[in-house]
């Protein structure tokens, strides 16, 4: 019985010592820098980071000279199949978290434990908006063409696509009537998140990033003024 007890508190040590170093971890590497480069030229194109406190988007617009987006994620894929919008978020994550978890009061144990250990399908998500408000959990940010393609080509070789264009999950789970859902490559885990997708898109497109993060408040650290 002992030595039961002694491997249980061995195993429980080994639990808090890995939570311990998994924060501690996060938050340096999130809040350090990945780009040393100065800010490019040319930047007229208007982007922003987005939260809602805990996941994080991606916002375009949906047309500019080099992408008009909505010929990529139709407007006639929304519930509202309303046009003209002028901003697009993009997010990356767990299928099973966004289709089958509005709120965190419908979180299964099953859900998480799929996410956690990447034994997940993923999807990309699109929400359009007519205008962004810059506040707390939103940041603009303007970049160059160069840096905008750079982020298209990232948005696209993390979809799933048949015949060269994006698939549509059919699904009644939408959050409102302007978003839709897309198969997307990868599989979340505790070490690749929602937020992982977007700091390495950032990275990608040359924006203020961390070396590594996989929780909101650590990109935002390089936005807030």
């Amino acid at each position: 019985m002992k030595k039961i007890l002694k491997v249980l508190g061995y195993i429980i040590l080994g639990i808090i010592g890995f939570c311990v170093l998994y924060i501690v971890a996060e938050y340096c590497l999130s809040r350090l820098s990945a780009s040393s480069k100065e800010a490019s030229k040319d930047q007229t194109i208007q982007v922003f980071v987005k939260s809602n406190g805990v996941h994080t988007d991606i916002v375009l617009p949906v047309i500019v000279k080099e992408m008009d987006w909505s010929n990529v994620f139709p407007y006639a894929n929304t519930v509202g199949k309303k046009a003209g919008y002028q901003y697009m978020g993009i997010g990356w994550g767990d299928k099973g978290f966004y289709l089958d978890t509005p709120e965190w009061k419908d979180l299964k144990a099953s859900t998480a434990f799929v996410a956690a250990f990447g034994l997940g399908q993923s999807a990309i998500h699109v929400t359009y908006y007519n205008s962004i408000r810059e506040n707390e959990l939103c940041f603009g940010y303007k970049i160059n063409a160069e840096q905008y393609r750079a982020l298209v080509k990232y948005i696209y070789d993390s979809l799933d696509l048949h015949e060269g264009k994006p698939i549509l999950v059919e699904t009644d789970a939408q959050y409102d009537d302007a978003d839709a859902f897309y198969e997307a490559k990868g599989a979340y885990s505790m070490f690749y998140s929602c937020n992982t997708w977007t700091n390495n898109a950032l990275k990608k497109a040359d924006m203020p990033a961390g070396v590594w993060a996989t929780l909101d408040k650590g990109i935002l650290s390089h936005y807030r003024k």
